[in-house]
């Protein structure tokens, strides 16, 4: 936006994985981040976390500067009206309760400085439901990424009808200096896109199973070692448009009667024995103990692709 100065400056709010993530993104960028958490020694743990990981950035090759560099960028307010002093953007990534993010919501309007953007990590709540009455309702959007967020860029940009498009426009934009890969929402809905998309994955997933056509273990490896390859690199209409002579209108015309058969059935209900049965599954595939070092093994796997990936857009596509 021409005449606008760039966001430079950045509150995050809350630091729990979400918010930790966040500073990597932000610090990374050369953002300048400051991290608060109400809960007494989050922010402090917070820290520690951000360390280890950013150590493993640096292994991998995933970080320009060294590790001390990007952490100097990051500090800690204990008071909420410390962090948003001298800020231009506020990215809130509290727990997932209404009741809990609209008087934040409320406390944040009143302390932030005019033209501050109060952003949501929500993956859950429309921005309407948030921020719906605030003076400075304008101001407010939903920026939701994908855990963890420097390893998976997307963010989902979504305002309500009472938001500024300068608000949507500057938070896209803020997103990209970040280096991540913003899609804007254009109308509010339940769930936004990604978790749309994966969750009613997630109900066929859980109907195969229900209906003894494969099991736990074999539909994720249906995704893992099939579809998954295909959607690192693009998406379905894209994968589409590619695996049909005449594009993705031949693609649609040839496969539209089946995929029409098949989301015919109506209604599906997740039974509390279903998902009994689902995470007993998972559980014996994968023990409880075990699912720590298997986060951390992805986190490492997804490290290793982003370097892959950040190698191949410098080659001619």
């Amino acid at each position: 936006m021409i005449g606008v100065e760039p966001l430079r400056r950045v509150a995050l709010v809350g630091a729990g994985l979400v918010g930790s993530g966040w500073a990597i993104v932000f610090a990374r960028a050369g953002f300048e981040v400051v991290l608060h958490d109400a809960a007494p020694g989050q922010a402090a743990r917070a820290l520690q976390a951000i360390a280890v990981s950013l150590a493993d950035l640096e292994q991998r090759g995933l970080l320009q500067e060294p590790v001390a560099a990007v952490a100097a960028r990051i500090r800690v307010a204990d008071e909420l009206s410390a962090a948003l002093a001298g800020v231009d953007y506020v990215q809130e990534s509290i727990v997932e309760r209404l009741e809990a993010k609209r008087p934040l919501y409320a406390q944040m309007d009143a302390i932030a400085a005019p033209g501050v953007i109060l952003a949501s990590s929500t993956s859950a709540f429309p921005t309407s439901a948030i921020a719906e009455g605030l003076r400075g309702a304008a101001r407010c959007v939903v920026a939701h990424p994908v855990n963890p967020p420097y390893l998976v860029p997307l963010v989902e940009v979504s305002g309500a009808p009472f938001t500024a498009e300068s608000t949507i426009e500057r938070t896209l934009e803020l997103q990209r200096a970040a280096g991540q890969a913003p899609i804007r929402v254009r109308r509010e809905i339940r769930g936004f896109v990604l978790n749309r998309l994966q969750w009613t994955l997630l109900a066929e997933a859980c109907r195969l199973v229900a209906d003894g056509v494969a099991s736990v273990d074999d539909v994720d490896a249906a995704i893992r070692d099939g579809l998954g390859r295909r959607w690192v690199f693009m998406g379905p209409f894209e994968v589409g448009d590619l695996n049909a002579p005449g594009g993705l209108r031949d693609y649609l015309e040839r496969f539209g009667p089946t995929i029409e058969q098949i989301n015919a059935a109506a209604g599906f209900r997740l039974e509390p024995a279903q998902i009994e049965a689902l995470h007993t599954a998972r559980r014996a595939l994968l023990p409880e103990p075990a699912r720590a070092e298997r986060s951390r093994w992805r986190d490492r796997r997804l490290m290793a692709l982003a370097r892959h990936l950040d190698e191949a857009a410098t080659e001619k596509r």
